[in-house]
C-alpha cells in the first residue's frame, strides 16, 4: 500500500459549504469549490480523496463551475505511460464568486419583493 498526503476539508470548510448550498449550489459543486478555494492547484484524483466525492461527481461539479468561469481545467501528463489527469484551479478569486452568489441573490430577492407588489396592486 502507498500513503497518500492529500488535503481534506475539515469543519470550517464543511460550514463554507453548507454555506454555500444554502445559497443554491448543489452539495458536489459546493465541496469543491471549498477544496479548490484552499488549494492553488489540484489533481483529480486529489480532489476525489480530498473532498470525499468519487470520479463522476469531481466531474458532474466541474462541468457547473466550468459553465460559470469559476475554474480552469488543464491536463497534466503523467511521468510514464498512461492517460493525463485532469488539474483544476480557480480561474476567479473566492471573493469574487462570493461577491457574484451575493449579486445572484440580491437580483433574486429583488424579483421577489416587485412579484408581492404586482401582487398587492392586483388584489386592491
Amino acid at each position: 500500500m502507498k500513503e497518500l498526503a492529500v488535503k481534506v476539508l475539515d469543519e470550517a470548510d464543511e460550514e463554507f459549504v453548507d454555506i454555500l448550498i444554502k445559497q443554491g449550489l448543489k452539495r458536489n459543486t459546493a465541496k469543491v469549490l471549498a477544496y479548490l478555494k484552499g488549494t492553488d492547484k489540484v489533481t483529480s484524483k486529489d480532489l476525489e480523496v480530498g473532498a470525499d466525492l468519487r470520479q463522476p461527481e469531481v466531474s458532474i461539479a466541474m462541468r457547473e463551475l466550468r459553465a460559470r468561469n469559476w475554474v480552469l481545467e488543464f491536463d497534466e501528463k503523467k511521468p510514464g505511460k498512461g492517460r493525463p489527469y485532469k488539474v483544476y484551479s480557480l480561474n476567479v478569486p473566492i471573493g469574487e464568486i462570493i461577491t457574484n452568489l451575493e449579486d445572484q441573490k440580491k437580483k433574486e430577492a429583488e424579483e421577489a419583493l416587485k412579484n408581492i407588489e404586482r401582487l398587492k396592486a392586483l388584489s386592491a
